[in-house]
């Protein structure tokens, strides 16, 4: 990580630059996408629900299948559901399939922490079984789930659509890699944040006003993890 992005992330959450509502247009609604194992019943699923019942705003956190173009299809389905002009949020993993919407769709999107790279991030957990602890499910990672990644990777993003939560001690993915690929999207860099993002309640106001809408600072407290 350089000192410049770490620099300017500090920056912009001293600030409170991000706070101010983005667009003129508010989000209709908001889908949120878990990240890889992860689910429904996460507590970033929990605060963007809860975050979402103050606004009274529309919102679907669905519990993901392991296979990505399954999940892909999922969330794609709920849009329909959110108004025209949903905000995207993902976490992880999902940050990767919310970036595949924003671009598909044209829409404005939060990303924390997300895998840019997963088709090969996953190279490294082939064979391994996992068991979902909020669906309960039991899977292996096999080829498939590579190649479907490969196939959804983007060829190109749009900066200018995404806020960028990033947490610089994230022991999961290096965050320079998302720094880099994201280059020039609203970027907000948590010092010493991990890959769960586990300060994610501070910074809901910024992920909201990123869709038009005010949330005032300290109304969603954090969930145990």
């Amino acid at each position: 990580m350089s000192d410049e992005w770490r620099r300017a992330g500090n920056v912009y959450s001293l600030l409170g630059m991000l706070s101010a509502p983005l667009s003129p247009v508010q989000a209709s609604g908001v889908l949120y996408l878990h990240g890889f194992n992860s689910g429904y019943g996460s507590p970033k699923s929990a605060l963007i629900r809860e975050a979402c019942a103050a606004l009274a705003l529309p919102c679907a956190t669905p519990q993901l299948s392991h296979r990505p173009l399954a999940a892909l299809r999922l969330a794609e389905a709920q849009l329909a559901e959110l108004g025209p002009t949903p905000l995207l949020v993902g976490s992880s993993m999902g940050g990767f399939l919310v970036t595949c919407l924003a671009e598909r769709h044209d829409l404005a999107a939060v990303l924390i922490n997300p895998a840019v790279r997963p088709a090969r991030l996953v190279t490294q957990w082939l064979g391994e079984a996992f068991v979902n602890e909020y669906s309960g499910e039991h899977f292996t990672v096999e080829a498939v789930h590579g190649e479907e990644l490969a196939v959804l990777t983007p060829r190109q993003v749009s900066p200018q659509r995404y806020l960028l939560l990033l947490g610089s001690a994230d022991e999961t993915l290096d965050p320079a890699d998302a720094h880099a690929l994201y280059h020039g999207a609203r970027t907000l860099i948590q010092p010493g944040g991990d890959h769960g993002f586990s300060t994610l309640a501070d910074h809901l106001p910024a992920v909201f006003a990123h869709g038009g809408h005010h949330l005032a600072s300290g109304v969603i407290a954090s969930q145990p993890r």
